[in-house]
């Protein structure tokens, strides 16, 4: 019987190795905003003023951003620095410094989010977004993953590639709920995309899921409530950074 025992853990080790099949470690996003679709979209009085800037801001605006999992819970935070680029305030990106935990378990989110001057702490369920799975596969990170398709804020495409050799049905800010861990995702109305650059293979700590527990605790619902109200002034860009704030 031990010999048949330790035949089977052999074979379920030389499994899981060819299939990658990874339950905990930490992925690193790189995180690309395309500053040049961005100005190209502007209305013309814009364009104008921001003209004078113009060499001062890089096509790409991009921020590395840290997650580590486990088979019930993620937690998603800020990385390491890079030289951003540029200093103008139009040429950065919010949400940099957001941190999202995520229990798969019991599907609750919890986040907190830097807006202007005020930081909240919102307090939700996952994400729901009606995924479409398709055919198309991809290789990132060394992970083959298939692409999925989806909406959210009833009309905004996102476009994720999951990977079923990790089980956590999480990914980058609080996109999830799909039957494998997120490894690439792509925005197109937002020109920004997520795609995972490095993932070791590490057992997370405890203390790598806290959470700051200061700010205003609020829902998703409230927090998109009160921000409408804040850009109710930008024109068309007030829906762009709505969503933004409620990645």
């Amino acid at each position: 019987m031990k010999k048949i025992l330790s035949l089977y853990i052999v074979m379920l080790m030389a499994f899981n190795a060819s299939a990658q099949f990874t339950t905990q470690g930490k992925i690193e996003y790189e995180r690309k905003v395309n500053m040049s679709r961005i100005l190209d979209n502007l209305d013309d009085d814009q364009k104008q003023w921001i003209e004078q800037f113009k060499a001062q801001i890089p096509k790409f605006v991009t921020k590395y951003f840290d997650l580590y999992f486990t088979p019930t819970k993620s937690i998603y935070k800020p990385g390491r620095e890079v030289e951003e680029g540029t200093k103008l305030w139009f040429a950065q990106s919010p949400a940099n410094e957001n941190i999202v935990y995520t229990d798969f378990m019991t599907e609750k989110v919890k986040a907190s989010k830097q807006v202007f001057e005020q930081k909240f702490l919102v307090e939700d369920t996952m994400r729901k977004i009606d995924w479409k799975i398709t055919d198309e596969i991809r290789t990132i990170a060394n992970y083959k993953c298939r692409k999925a398709v989806g909406k959210m804020f009833d009309s905004v495409v996102v476009v994720a590639f999951y990977t079923e050799d990790i089980p956590a049905s999480g990914g980058p800010e609080m996109f999830g709920s799909l039957p494998g861990l997120i490894l690439e995702v792509a925005i197109p109305r937002m020109n920004t995309t997520w795609i995972a650059t490095h993932i070791d293979l590490v057992a997370p700590k405890e203390t790598d899921f806290t959470i700051p527990e200061k700010g205003k605790k609020t829902t998703q619902k409230e927090l998109g409530e009160t921000v409408k109200s804040s850009f109710k002034d930008w024109g068309k860009y007030a829906d762009q950074n709505t969503w933004w704030v409620l990645l």
